[in-house]
Order: C-alpha cells, then sequence, then structure tokens
C-alpha cells in the first residue's frame, strides 16, 4: 500500500482558528516564510488521547516566535484547547503533533514587519520513529559534516525551521552510508546533537550530556534526565568531544520522535545497549503513558 504524501490526506487541520479539510490547507509561493525562513515549530505526541507535556511545548513555540519577532495571533491556552480539537476531529488518540507558524505574503524581502503571523497544527499517525527492532539492537550513526553554529551567529535557542537545513543535510549524507542518523558538532568540534534528538553517553555508570549552549535543550531531554536522577543515576552536562565517547559503555538518544533510543555504532566508536537504556526507555514509555494499559494489567 502506498503512503499517502503530506499535500494529499483525508482528515482535517487546525489553520488560523478554523478546521478546514486536509488538502485545503495552502499558502502562496511568496510566503516569507518560504524565502526567508521565518517559520518556527513544535514537534509533540499524543499518548493514549493526552499530549505529552502540551503546555511545555506550547511555551517553546511562543518562545520561538517572540525569538524571531513574530507576534502570535492566539492565546497559548487556544493553542493548547486547538491542539485537543484537531486530535478528536481526526478520531485519533496515538499521533503526532505538528504546530508551526510563520510569516504570510503581505511582504516580499527580507524586512517583514507587515507580515501576518499565521498558525496550524496537523495530526497524524506515527507510532515509533524507529522500528521497534531497531530500538532494542541500537541504531547507527554517522559523525556530521556540518555543524551547529556559534549562538552570535543563529537564533539557536528557537525551534526554527531554517536551522534544519544542516540537519536534513547531515542525515541525507548519513544515510546514503548505510546509516540510520548523524551526530553533530558545534563550531569548536564539541559534541552537540543528533539531527533531531539529544544525545547521552553511560560512563562507569554515570549519565553523561553535552551543556546545550548552541541547540536545544529538549522537552524529552529534561524528562529524561529527572527519570535517571529518580532511578538514581548521576547525570552530569559538561563539554564532550569526540574522543570522549570511547569511554561510554552505553548511548542513547531523546527527543519527541525519537522517545529514548539507543545506540550501538557512532562512526568509530561503539556501544552496546543495556540496562541503563532498557530502563530509561521502559521509564519514559510509562512517563508518557504509552504503556499505561500495560502496567495496569
Amino acid at each position: 500500500m502506498t503512503t499517502p504524501t503530506f499535500d494529499d490526506r483525508d482528515g482535517y487541520i487546525w489553520f488560523n482558528g478554523s478546521l478546514m479539510p486536509w488538502r485545503g490547507a495552502k499558502v502562496h509561493v511568496l510566503t516569507h516564510a518560504l524565502h526567508y525562513g521565518s517559520c518556527v515549530f513544535e514537534g509533540e505526541r499524543s499518548y493514549r488521547g493526552n499530549v505529552f507535556k502540551l503546555e511545555e511545548h506550547t511555551d517553546r513555540l511562543f518562545y520561538s516566535a517572540g525569538v524571531l519577532d513574530m507576534k502570535m495571533p492566539f492565546t497559548p491556552q487556544q493553542i493548547n484547547d486547538a491542539t485537543n480539537e484537531i486530535i478528536r476531529a481526526n478520531n485519533l488518540t496515538d499521533c503526532y503533533v505538528r504546530p508551526l507558524a510563520w510569516r504570510g505574503s503581505e511582504m516580499m524581502g527580507v524586512a517583514a514587519q507587515s507580515t501576518k503571523t499565521n498558525v496550524a497544527i496537523a495530526v497524524w499517525p506515527w507510532p515509533s520513529y524507529f522500528s521497534p527492532e531497531e530500538r532494542l539492537k541500537g541504531i547507527r550513526l554517522d559523525m556530521a559534516t556540518w555543524r551547529r553554529p556559534h549562538p552570535d551567529t543563529a537564533p539557536v535557542k528557537a525551534k526554527a525551521a531554517g536551522l534544519y537545513m544542516i540537519c536534513t543535510l547531515n542525515k541525507h549524507a548519513a544515510e546514503r552510508k548505510g546509516y540510520d542518523d548523524a551526530l553533530m558538532l558545534d563550531w569548536r568540534g564539541q559534541v552537540s546533537e543528533a539531527t533531531g534528538a539529544n544525545v547521552f553517553f553511560v560512563v562507569n555508570g554515570e549519565i553523561h550530556t553535552p551543556t546545550p549552549d548552541c541547540f536545544l535543550d529538549g522537552i524529552t531531554r529534561r524528562t529524561v534526565i529527572a527519570l535517571a536522577k529518580a532511578r538514581g543515576y548521576k547525570v552530569i552536562e559538561r563539554v564532550i568531544m569526540p574522543e570522549d565517547m570511547s569511554k561510554a559503555t552505553e548511548c542513547f538518544l531523546t527527543g519527541t520522535a525519537a522517545e529514548v533510543t539507543p545506540v550501538r555504532e557512532i562512526g568509530p566508536y561503539k556501544f552496546t545497549p543495556g540496562e541503563v537504556c532498557r530502563n530509561l526507555m521502559a521509564d519514559y514509555d510509562l512517563a508518557t503513558g504509552k504503556t499505561a494499559a500495560a502496567k495496569a494489567a
């Protein structure tokens, strides 16, 4: 069965305050966001009808819009209510949620003070970002070529569409070589993150993760850090150089799409998914409600 493209599906999209048929959610070719990257977005997951950390995601959407000098035409509560409305309208419970805000076509040029800020929310079925088999055995990452930029050169704390261009390039290059993803360094040559997820390493029973000073301090990242501490693991945020990966026995990624995904290889470095990965995968599934039914049974 052919998977439908994202512009040709049944269902509804919440678009500037109203539900509209999926195929009718259109923007003009001269939209500012298409030419200049003036778009911010979020990636969220609904488990059993509840969007995990919805308020935190919405708050970050508004923060990102503010960083890009975009004024949101709705309140955070309206966006939260709209998110739940569009999930119900599409008769979904377990799904991916994509809210986004972008500048329209009222002006064409670098300056965009008179453009309208548009907002849409789309939802669609999406199980695990990686298959269950891949999660259990660990995925393979290449070492990326493109690096995370200096905070003085880009709005690195915003979840802005334009910042993901280097992620696309790195992921394409990795997949061409047979890898699942790529690990990105920052402008200093320090370990930063994967193309769409944060990274953690287990060294001597302790969990180490890069300090998020030039990339997103992910909502899932913060959740997993709290879960790890609740289990009694020591979590250390620090500078991690590529050669430090040789000391790690386990490695995993975290993100809304990736959830908690073990890694078995990053370039020349090898890891064996073990107890820490298994525990945090299970804890995260319980925290999101993904395995609530199994727990109750």
